[in-house]
């Protein structure tokens, strides 16, 4: 995801992108199943595990505005792309935030187990393991560059980062230098 974020990226396609991976890692994980490509297509991330944008821009403000002007792509009026902060298309220097998540939330857990449309995909003894643990979302800071992006925030990344972190353990900074 974040080696997808480059000058010529189209923010929606990296939001797009966001979704995929969720749905692939849980697919493998056993919580969903089917064709990711017909999940994609039902919005079943945006619907259901990640109900967010993928960021926003970064200014005098934490939520800076800007996503949409003149002259740049529209907001777009399709389910999982029309609640974007932004439709842009990423130039250098650029400063925003890359935060996609997974979320557990019983009240969508709910509506979806109901929905045809969505429930064939869900392996709902697996869905319902997760509920009442909320989700994980970590946020990167990033500076567009003449190349790709360069990541502001040095935080834990995996589990096992996570766990000896929160132990007292800052070893994972090592990672960084």
């Amino acid at each position: 995801m974040f080696d997808a974020c480059r000058p010529g990226a189209d923010w929606r396609a990296l939001h797009l992108l966001a979704n995929r991976v969720v749905l692939e890692d849980l697919t493998r994980a056993g919580l969903l199943q089917g064709s990711v490509d017909q999940m994609m297509e039902v919005n079943l991330a945006g619907r259901l595990l990640q109900p967010h944008g993928l960021g926003h821009f970064m200014g005098c403000d934490v939520h800076d505005v800007g996503g949409y002007l003149e002259g740049h792509p529209e907001k777009s009026p399709l389910p999982g792309l029309r609640g974007l902060r932004t439709a842009r298309i990423l130039e250098p220097n650029m400063v925003l935030t890359i935060e996609p998540g997974c979320y557990f939330i019983d009240v969508l857990i709910d509506k979806a187990l109901k929905d045809e449309e969505i429930s064939k995909f869900l392996v709902a003894d697996k869905i319902n393991e997760f509920r009442g643990t909320g989700g994980v979302r970590i946020e990167d800071n990033v500076i567009v560059t003449e190349t790709g992006a360069e990541r502001m925030t040095i935080v834990p990344r995996t589990v096992e980062e996570i766990e000896s972190w929160m132990a007292g353990d800052d070893s994972f900074l090592a990672n960084f230098k």
